[in-house]
Order: C-alpha cells, then sequence, then structure tokens
C-alpha cells in the first residue's frame, strides 16, 4: 500500500474516509456484530485520563478525535501529508487539544521505549516489533485488521487486488503467531464477516475509487469487470459485497 494511494484519495475526496460529502451509500449486515464498533468499545474500555495512546496511520484524523476525551493524550502518525494537513485543520475542535499529529513511519517511529500505554491500527501497517518497544510492560496493542476473505469474489474477477491470491492462509492465525512469538498476549482475537450492500453501479463504482482494494483503481477502464461482478452480485437489497475483518487485543507480557 502506497502514501500516494492515500494522498491521491484525500485530495481527491477531501480526506480519507470520502470527504466533502463524497461518501458513498450503502447498508450493512453484521451477523456477528460489527467490528469497528467492537473494537471501539475494546479500546475505550481500556482508556483512562492518565494514559497516552497511539493512532498508527491516523488518516485525517476523525477517528482520533472521537476517542482522544478519553484519554490524557493521544500522538497520530501517518504517511500521508495531505490526510495529516486535513487532521490538523481541526484544531479548533475542543476534542484536539490533547491530540499531537506528525508525519512518521510505523516501522521506525521516534518515540521512546516503553512509551505508551495502548497503541492501536485500524486497517493500517502492522509492524508488531515496533509497536512492542514504544510500549510499557502490560500496555495494550489492539488492531482490526482486514481479514483474508475480504471481497475475494470482486478480486477474482478483476483478477488482481490487496493481497490478491492469499485467501487461503489465515489473517487472524498469522497475526496471533506474530505477536504471541515478541511475547504479547493474546487477550481477544476473533473473525467477523459481514455484508455490504451499494444501492447502485455509480455508489459502488465511488466506494471502489477511494479504499485500496485497487490501489489503481479506474472507472473507466475497469467498468466493463465491474459490470460483470454487478451482474453476478446484485440482490434485491442492492449490490452485494462480501467483507471480513479481524479484531484482536493483545497484551505486552
Amino acid at each position: 500500500m502506497t502514501t500516494n494511494f492515500y494522498d491521491k484519495v484525500a485530495q481527491k475526496l477531501g480526506g480519507y474516509g470520502y470527504g466533502n460529502g463524497n461518501k458513498p451509500q450503502y447498508i450493512s449486515e453484521y451477523p456477528g456484530g460489527d467490528p469497528e464498533k467492537i473494537f471501539k468499545e475494546k479500546l475505550l474500555r481500556l482508556s483512562s485520563k492518565n494514559k497516552i495512546a497511539l493512532d498508527i496511520g491516523c488518516a485525517d484524523g476523525k477517528f482520533t478525535l472521537s476517542v482522544a476525551p478519553s484519554f490524557q493524550k493521544i500522538y497520530g502518525i501517518d504517511l500521508s501529508k495531505i490526510n495529516l494537513a486535513i487532521a490538523k485543520s481541526h484544531s479548533n475542535d475542543e476534542r484536539s487539544k490533547n491530540v499531537e499529529y506528525s508525519l512518521q513511519d510505523a516501522k521506525h517511529t521516534s518515540f521512546e521505549d516503553s512509551f505508551f500505554d495502548i497503541a492501536y491500527c485500524r486497517r493500517g501497517p502492522t509492524y508488531y516489533e515496533e509497536y512492542h518497544r514504544i510500549l510499557k510492560t502490560n500496555g495494550y496493542y489492539l488492531e482490526i485488521d482486514i481479514g483474508e476473505m475480504d471481497t475475494v469474489e470482486l478480486k477474482k474477477i478483476f483478477g488482481r487486488g490487496q493481497n490478491y491470491g492469499k485467501w487461503n492462509t489465515s489473517t487472524l492465525d498469522k497475526d496471533i503467531k506474530e505477536l504471541q512469538g515478541l511475547g504479547f498476549q493474546i487477550v481477544f482475537a476473533e473473525n467477523y464477516h459481514c455484508f455490504e450492500y451499494y444501492p447502485s453501479y455509480k455508489q459502488f463504482d465511488l466506494f471502489l475509487q477511494g479504499v485500496p482494494i485497487f490501489e489503481d483503481f479506474d472507472s473507466e477502464k475497469d467498468r466493463k469487470v465491474l459490470e460483470e461482478y454487478v451482474a453476478k452480485f446484485k440482490t434485491e437489497k442492492g449490490i452485494q459485497l462480501p467483507r471480513h475483518r479481524v479484531v484482536i487485543v493483545a497484551m505486552k507480557k
């Protein structure tokens, strides 16, 4: 995943996550629970006013601000200059008073050893060795990651895509093994399979423009294959897109 992709999306759509009213319309179904809500709930349960947290891949800062009041301070890092500029533009928001953003590579941050009480990552880079270094003993690392079965049928029709061909390897098992190897204790780990339904081709196309499923997605060049997917997965509820998320909570021993 490249920094250029996120800069391009932020510039075109007004921030990662579709700013400027560009957010595509869709409905979601969560047979086993909403992984985003579950992740946030677990993060807030571990939060307190005397804890310092790291938001890894903070993007335009929307999520950072949503949890900032629950911490003493949050540091948000990202590699997209445009997203960080958008995040910093919220400085007049009361919730931003204890937030500090910086341009950093998550693989090699500038923070001291054992600096953070909590580090969390929402579909961002998973450099566990670095996160272990900067966390205090008994500190927590939380992530919501993209599972191996996410949008598999879409990628098969396109013949490319994020983690293409890796759907036979469990993301959850791989992440657990790596975290345990570094000395983390797994507190919680779960797969979540859910569905999104897009009301029209236009809305589905807009969605694909703003996410890294295909970093090279082109509305015109990819029209034929996208039409093939839409024809195959159009339902009464809309164009179906199966999603797969992984939620993990780990403690540094």
